[in-house]
């Protein structure tokens, strides 16, 4: 059963149209109708269509309730770095912070954390921040010039730098 669900949730966000709100609330609230209310995969799922709708102010406690509720596997990084997102598109960029500061790295999202991180600390006022975050995100990619970027975004914490 939880197979056959994931695979119908997979199809519904291959073909997922935000141009058609109450159609995508419909298809996915179908499929959550057949988990138990506190089913935190089902959840998930619903605070995405929340979130992907725009409605993120609906997805936030979403999220919360299926992280709490034991949400495990390749999902429980997304909905940290989904909820994450969510407050900060509104105004909570903080809070977002703090959520993404505590995550610790997980394949599933590769940099994903700190491209969320380097967007939270800019809204919450911490640029110099943001921009270390990002690069030294971005350093390992850099064939030729990754050394340096990541000693300039180490430089940038410290006072008078030289780098910004």
């Amino acid at each position: 059963m939880d197979e056959l669900w994931d695979e119908r949730v997979e199809e519904f966000w291959e073909t997922a149209d935000d141009a058609d709100p109450d159609r995508a609330l419909q298809d996915m609230g179908a499929l959550v109708a057949e988990r138990p209310d506190d089913d935190p995969a089902a959840l998930f799922e619903w605070a995405g269509v929340h979130d992907f709708l725009g409605l993120e102010t609906q997805a936030v406690p979403l999220y919360r309730q299926a992280l709490a509720n034991g949400l495990d596997g390749e999902r429980r990084p997304q909905a940290v770095i989904q909820l994450a997102s969510s407050l900060r598109n509104i105004g909570r960029a903080a809070e977002a912070v703090e959520l993404l500061q505590d995550m610790e790295p997980d394949a599933t999202v590769g940099s994903a954390r700190e491209a969320f991180l380097a967007l939270a600390l800019h809204d919450a006022g911490r640029a110099t921040e943001a921009l270390t975050v990002a690069l030294l995100a971005l350093q390992d990619s850099l064939p030729l010039y990754g050394k340096v970027v990541g000693f300039y975004a180490r430089d940038l914490r410290q006072p008078g730098s030289t780098a910004g």
